[in-house]
């Protein structure tokens, strides 16, 4: 079964959390693409320690290099902007009693037909978002999508 897209990159990391599929499914076809991708886990009432685990598992599985300046600044921003979804704006966690448990996808490919668009990288966030007391949270998603 054809999960990936490949003009979708955004589409892909979001199924990539959502479906039940195996990972083995998605490697193969992220393979076949190209593409690559690295998934994880964070939970936190900060921002900071968010984006710390979503650049540090890019890094680790060589999805961006910490040496280059535009990789680093693109999953960044890719990061901000999904943070931004699943905060509904308001990228305030702790200093506003808010609390996530997130998983995330981090995809790197290029989507277009014409190649020289260029490499994007997308990171999609999936989890609870709610009061720092078990069971007031409620589900959450946020995508963001940049040029690399």
């Amino acid at each position: 079964m054809k999960i990936v897209d490949q003009h979708r990159i955004g589409k892909s990391a979001l199924l990539l959390l959502l479906m039940d599929e195996t990972e083995e499914v998605y490697s193969e076809q992220f393979k076949q693409l190209n593409w690559q991708y690295c998934t994880g886990k964070v939970g936190s009432m900060n921002v900071q320690k968010i984006v710390a685990a979503i650049e540090t598992a890019a890094k680790r599985n060589e999805i961006v290099r910490e040496d280059l300046y535009r990789e680093m600044h693109s999953l960044y921003h890719a990061t901000m902007e999904a943070i931004s979804g699943v905060t509904r704006g308001q990228t305030q966690l702790g200093e506003i009693l808010r609390t996530v448990g997130l998983r995330f996808a981090v995809v790197r490919g290029k989507p277009y037909k014409n190649a020289e668009e260029g490499e994007w990288i997308a990171v999609a966030l999936y989890g609870t978002i709610g009061a720092p007391i078990k069971g007031l949270e409620h589900e959450t998603i946020g995508l963001g999508i940049n040029h690399i």
